[in-house]
């Protein structure tokens, strides 16, 4: 039997991954690529453990998918994040003309919508607020130890 694939089944993928960063007391952010179906990049932020402020999950997640594919464009993806993305991760989106775009959270601080979907490829499609209560309780679970 073939098992049918959507959105929530890849976003809380994406959310097992922010919780792998939640672990490793890295803000708790998860991203995953997904081409026909298949998952072919997984990531989380790692910024603390490599001390590199550009180790976004969308970074790295971009990654991993441009080596798995031998291509830099992606416009055949979809990206699953649990955090709107920054504008340097939506710049980064927009050079790898990714197909899609799903993130589950806003960040009305440092979000790209702050600056509009302009940042993003032209052609890219965007869906925003997908299971954000799921996704904003790790961010708002990390933020409150913090404090």
């Amino acid at each position: 039997m073939i098992e049918v694939y959507t959105d929530t089944y890849f976003m809380k993928q994406a959310l097992v991954e922010a919780q792998k960063a939640l672990e490793k007391d890295e803000i708790p952010v998860g991203a995953i690529v997904v081409c026909n179906n298949q998952i072919i990049a997984r990531a989380h932020n790692n910024t603390e453990q490599l001390n590199d402020v550009t180790a976004h999950a969308e970074i790295i997640a971009l990654t991993a998918a441009a080596a798995h594919l031998g291509s830099k464009y992606l416009n055949d993806c979809t990206m699953y994040v649990t955090l709107e993305p920054c504008a340097m991760c939506a710049g980064a989106l927009a050079w790898a003309q990714l197909y899609k775009l799903v993130y589950g959270t806003s960040d009305d601080k440092k979000g790209f919508m702050r600056f509009g979907k302009k940042v993003l490829h032209p052609k890219t499609k965007i869906e925003y607020g997908f299971m954000d209560e799921e996704c904003s309780s790790l961010l708002k679970e990390f933020f409150q130890k913090k404090r």
